[in-house]
């Protein structure tokens, strides 16, 4: 044991002492692990370098050394259950069953210096996976391109935090620092209480859709929309499941057996929340998602608050995103206002990428020069059905080096390494406009001549690019807003085709939700249209390998 001074003990007596303070306790912990920082300083050379700067930060003065301590550590290592994900990835039962085995060892013995490093080990692994996700996403895609812009953690105020026993502030400094984030935490909760009054009773398969006028199975829909807070009265489009047990309460002498115009209007909310046709009619598409149970949902909200650790970060004061799984984009202005449309993004077989870039120059009255997997699997088809299919798109026929060529001589069956660009004009796949940006994946930003489809509510048609409604409002917005003295329509009106640059860059993010908060915390739930769901819930509840 170590030699120990009268003076020591008398500290350690007046540190125990109910009235110590958490600066006496810090204190004298500097004193007493004075003696310990050569051993622990040679223990840590083969640990990360986090590890070695967290330690350098403490003059290699150890962390956890009473109980205390130890017990705040466990209970911050078990909440990360509120930010969905997996305590159990962290041993907080193993710290506190491992300090129970050592804490009577001498401080610089191997045991104690092992524990020691042990514990910061599974606090900092938390802390980064709170931080920036526990999943790669990387390894989930190899097109991923949205780099993860996580700021380094600070190491002195975590140091701080554990002497000062606020280890709160450890868990709020690496959340990703921005709303969205908080309102998934706090559906993540008010599910999980959902969860625990047993959640929602699945409405029978039916061979018809239930809609105005019946009255099987109606109560039990009542039920179900009253859980989903869009049966409460004087409810409006805003409500969703978040609302918890609404009232759900009929019109005061209205049948509750009934389908009535009341519950009509309550299944077009709860649809408009899931990104269903609102028909007020409860047809398959509806029926399976009422019958989601609130197990699923919650998965749902654990997964993309991972994809919100991976995005959250570093966000420029002024950007634009594109939500493709909602089928929306929104332009957030320097301003502080928000700009919003919405889109048309890649069918499941043609992706729309996860992307961060920057805008940098718009292309009015753009030629649209056919992609070789359209050509090969959309263009070519039809051109082998009919020639004529040329001429009604205004398409011409380019050698390689930019020649025409005669459509008549080419052996469409085998056509070789011809090139099909279509003529700028308002029927042009691109409309009259596109905003361009850097990216492997040559995708952009674009006007259309299928104005109909904005209407739909699932819209998932295009062959990877994104198509935007208004998006001449965009670009005059983003022209405006980076000092270009530009007139959008004149440029079109013009009917020259060329590229205009933006005096300065406008980031652009393209990502996926399937859970989203809107701006009154309520949460909508889409479809996974992608398929990305599943494995990435099984990454992320896959027990951690250390």
């Amino acid at each position: 044991m170590r030699f120990i001074t009268w003076m020591g003990v008398l500290v350690m007596l007046l540190v125990a002492m109910p009235g110590a303070s958490a600066e006496e306790r810090a204190r004298q912990a500097s004193v007493d692990d004075a003696d310990d920082r050569p051993s622990l300083s040679r223990a840590l050379a083969d640990e990360s370098e986090l590890l070695q700067a967290f330690y350098a930060q403490r003059d290699h003065r150890p962390a956890w050394r009473d109980e205390e301590t130890i017990a705040g550590l466990v209970s911050t290592l078990r909440a990360l259950d509120e930010d969905g994900l997996t305590p159990e990835d962290y041993r907080p039962d193993d710290i506190e069953a491992e300090y129970r085995s050592v804490r009577d060892e001498d401080a610089d013995s191997e045991r104690q210096i092992h524990y020691e490093l042990f514990a910061s080990r599974m606090l900092f692994t938390a802390l980064e996976h709170l931080q920036r996700g526990k999943v790669d996403p990387k390894s989930l895609s190899a097109d991923w391109e949205v780099p993860v812009e996580a700021p380094d953690l600070d190491l002195a105020a975590i140091s701080d935090a554990i002497d000062q026993q606020q280890f709160d502030r450890m868990l709020v400094e690496a959340r990703p620092p921005y709303t969205p984030y908080q309102r998934l935490r706090e559906g993540l909760a008010r599910y999980r209480d959902i969860e625990r009054q047993g959640g929602w009773e699945r409405l029978p398969e039916r061979d018809s859709a239930l809609r105005v006028g019946d009255d099987d199975d109606v109560e039990l829909l009542r039920e179900r929309l009253a859980v989903a807070g869009v049966l409460e009265n004087g409810a409006t489009d805003d409500g969703d499941e978040d609302n918890g047990a609404a009232s759900g309460e009929a019109r005061e002498g209205a049948d509750p057996r009934r389908f009535d115009s009341d519950l009509e209007a309550a299944v077009r909310r709860f649809q408009r929340r899931h990104l269903l046709e609102p028909d007020g009619i409860v047809g398959r598409q509806t029926l399976a998602a009422l019958n989601v149970p609130v197990e699923r949902r919650i998965d749902q909200i654990r997964l993309n608050m991972e994809r919100a650790r991976w995005l959250l970060h570093g966000l420029p004061e002024a950007y634009v995103l594109v939500d493709i799984a909602g089928y929306e984009l929104s332009y957030f202005r320097p301003d502080g206002e928000v700009w919003r449309s919405r889109i048309v993004v890649g069918q499941p077989y043609r992706r729309t990428p996860s992307l961060r870039s920057e805008i940098t120059h718009m292309t009015v009255n753009p030629t649209w020069t056919i992609p070789p997997t359209i050509l090969r699997q959309d263009v070519l088809p039809a051109v082998r059905r009919d020639l004529g299919y040329l001429w009604r798109e205004r398409i011409q026929v380019l050698s390689p080096s930019g020649q025409p060529l005669d459509p008549w001589r080419v052996d469409w069956d085998n056509p070789g390494n011809i090139v099909l660009r279509q003529a700028p004009g308002p029927q042009n796949a691109l409309g009259q406009l596109a905003i361009r940006f850097p990216n492997d994946h040559m995708v952009y930003l674009h006007d259309t001549p299928a104005q109909g489809n904005f209407s739909r509510y699932q819209r998932a048609f295009s062959s990877g690019c994104i198509r935007v409604e208004n998006i001449r409002g965009l670009a005059q917005l983003l022209f405006d807003d980076t000092d270009s003295d530009q007139d959008i329509d004149a440029r079109i009106d013009s009917g020259e085709t060329r590229n205009v640059s933006l005096a300065n860059r406008m980031p652009v993010i393209l990502h996926y939700w399937t859970v989203n908060p809107d701006d009154d915390g309520a949460l909508s739930f889409r479809p996974d249209i992608y398929e990305r769901d599943d494995e990435l819930l099984r990454e992320l509840d896959r027990p951690l390998e250390l």
